[in-house]
């Protein structure tokens, strides 16, 4: 069973229909009492930081969090600004983030005449650097859809599972111990995406 956090930064029935496709169950929750008592959980959201950290403090589900991640070990997959959370803090707000990774998120910057634009938007390829239990190290050309302008700059390169080039190489994946973060969304990544779902499922 794969628990859902809703925060009310996203729309989940993609990531709901991909697992249940992959014949998984879910359930979508904002109970800190589904969170405790979870098998694995799923932390999903787009836009901004400060508005994703405010949902968090407001459905008062932040010390649930850290509790089943930090202490209970459960494992949990951070998508997109999900991802971003679970850092100490982001160059797009003033909060600070959940703090479990040794992390910070910063903005997309190109220098003039760069034909890059932002958002980081489409599809583009992921390397893995090490064998992990999500993604595949054998799969020479991984693509994955990215929304994003910001992005997670690691302190502790250790924790790095992939990382793509847009202008910059930067992290598209990270992992320490129980807790896992994509930038990209597996939901909308088609046969590498449910690869990753359904290894997600299986750990």
């Amino acid at each position: 069973m794969i628990t859902i956090i809703d925060y009310g930064v996203g729309n989940l029935n993609s990531i709901v229909n991909i697992i249940k496709y992959l014949g998984g169950e879910c359930r979508i929750t904002q109970s800190s009492h589904d969170i405790l008592n979870a098998e694995k959980l799923i932390l999903p959201g787009v836009g901004s930081f400060d508005l994703g950290m405010e949902s968090l403090q407001m459905m008062e589900i932040v010390d649930a969090l850290n509790i089943a991640v930090l202490e209970k070990q459960i494992p949990i997959l951070g998508i997109c600004l999900g991802m971003q959370l679970m850092t100490f803090k982001s160059e797009e707000g003033q909060l600070q983030g959940l703090g479990w990774i040794d992390a910070e998120v910063k903005k997309f910057l190109f220098e003039n005449g760069s034909t890059l634009k932002t958002p980081h938007m489409g599809w583009n390829r992921v390397e893995v650097k090490k064998k992990n239990p999500v993604i595949s190290i054998s799969d020479i050309d991984l693509r994955f859809y990215f929304v994003h302008s910001y992005y997670v700059h690691l302190n502790d390169n250790n924790l790095a599972l992939a990382q793509t080039h847009y202008g910059i190489d930067f992290c598209s994946a990270f992992q320490k111990d129980n807790i896992f973060g994509v930038q990209f969304h597996p939901e909308k990544s088609h046969r590498h995406g449910m690869n990753l779902v359904k290894s997600f499922i299986n750990i």
